[in-house]
């Protein structure tokens, strides 16, 4: 079998990430917690009530690798429409209910996977028994959110402001009160704005209980931002072990929020999708426009959801460095021509002007090698044992 150079944590023990055990729930079919992979996630911001526009904004979360997507449902027109949405879906839904018990009542029997919602905010006892039992009912896990804009009153007046302390008893409070009713399918989430408080927050919580964490920094901004406000908030939980599923909180496209969460996890080593793209900022020395074919690969590499690895380098100084750790690479050289590696060695010489379809002809083999790899026939006499 060919070199994979990607593949490279067996030598790289100082890459590994000890993961905090959680226990382990169930989303709909997407195992959150315990030993299951990172999920990522996103929320639609069509009208709920709008099926059709929101099944098309599901699709394209789908398309871009989301887990599980959350709807809003603050009114009954949404739950009526999430039975179709739910139907639809390829992914498990999340109707997020704030403070409407029949919500989540009727959000469980539409079919949703699992209910945001904050027990002691939904009334008395009996409602918080009824929203249980339809979530064990149909199957549904829950979602604890924490938000440091809408603490309780009580907390806010015990603690002055919001803070970590405040934010964790928040959601050891309502965790109590599904423990009380023998319910632990739940995670818990505690996010704000800054990522100073999230993060103390989350480290808090995560001594505390052992139940799966969702992470976000809340509210994070726009797109470049909120990204970086993101990466530094969650990448500092994700990198001490702190973390089951995340979704990144922008103003902007969803589609955005799940590729910034893959391109998060991936630069961790926490999950691997697509093309992960090591190019280098471009200099005097390039032998071609770096930022330009990097932008250009990106588009014509967006189908390509195998884990693997591309070097697009302008020079020789640092260009077969990494290409040698990359499956695919290219150095640019001299006379408008440059060096193409695949599985860490040199190749042949390619000029700039077919580069691109070069390493989109390269890299598509290349992942469809790595998907053939991953097929195991397994004889019928094992099989059956």
């Amino acid at each position: 079998m060919s070199q994979q150079p990607s593949d490279l944590s067996h030598i790289r023990p100082w890459r590994h990430i000890e993961r905090r055990k959680s226990r382990q729930i169930m989303v709909g079919s997407v195992a959150v917690g315990g030993d299951a992979p990172i999920s990522v996630q996103s929320m639609t911001n069509t009208p709920t009530s709008d099926a059709a526009a929101t099944i098309d904004q599901i699709r394209q979360l789908e398309e871009a690798g989301a887990d599980i997507v959350r709807v809003s449902c603050p009114d009954e027109p949404s739950t009526a429409a999430l039975r179709a949405i739910v139907r639809e879906s390829r992914v498990p839904i999340v109707a997020d209910i704030h403070f409407h018990y029949k919500r989540g009542i009727e959000a469980a029997e539409a079919g949703a996977a699992c209910l945001r919602i904050n027990p002691g905010n939904i009334g008395n006892a009996q409602r918080v028994r009824d929203v249980v039992q339809a979530a064990r009912d149909h199957g549904c896990s829950m979602r604890i959110g924490v938000n440091a804009g809408s603490l309780e009153k009580e907390l806010l007046e015990k603690y002055g402001e919001p803070c970590p302390e405040a934010m964790v008893e928040s959601a050891l409070n309502h965790a109590r009160i599904l423990q009380d009713h023998d319910f632990h399918e739940f995670k818990i989430s505690v996010k704000a704005s800054d990522p100073f408080l999230t993060v103390a927050a989350y480290q808090q919580l995560a001594e505390a209980i052992d139940c799966p964490l969702h992470l976000g920094v809340t509210e994070a901004g726009p797109l470049r931002a909120g990204t970086i406000k993101s990466a530094i908030g969650m990448g500092n939980m994700l990198w001490s072990g702190i973390g089951d599923t995340i979704r990144v909180s922008l103003a902007a496209d969803p589609v955005e929020e799940i590729k910034v969460g893959f391109d998060i996890l991936k630069s961790l080593g926490l999950r691997h999708r697509g093309v992960n793209i090591i190019a280098c900022p471009s200099c005097a020395r390039q032998g071609f426009n770096v930022i330009e074919t990097v932008g250009v690969l990106e588009e014509k590499l967006a189908h390509i959801t195998t884990p693997m690895s591309l070097s697009i380098i302008g020079c020789v100084v640092n260009g077969p460095g990494e290409a040698l750790y990359t499956d695919v690479g290219f150095t640019g050289g001299g006379a408008g021509s440059g060096m193409v590696y695949l599985n860490g060695k040199m190749a042949h010489k390619q000029l700039n002007t077919g580069m691109v379809d070069e390493i989109v002809q390269q890299v598509e083999a290349k992942a469809a090698e790595l998907e053939a790899a991953r097929t195991v026939v397994i004889p019928t006499h094992v099989a059956a044992e």
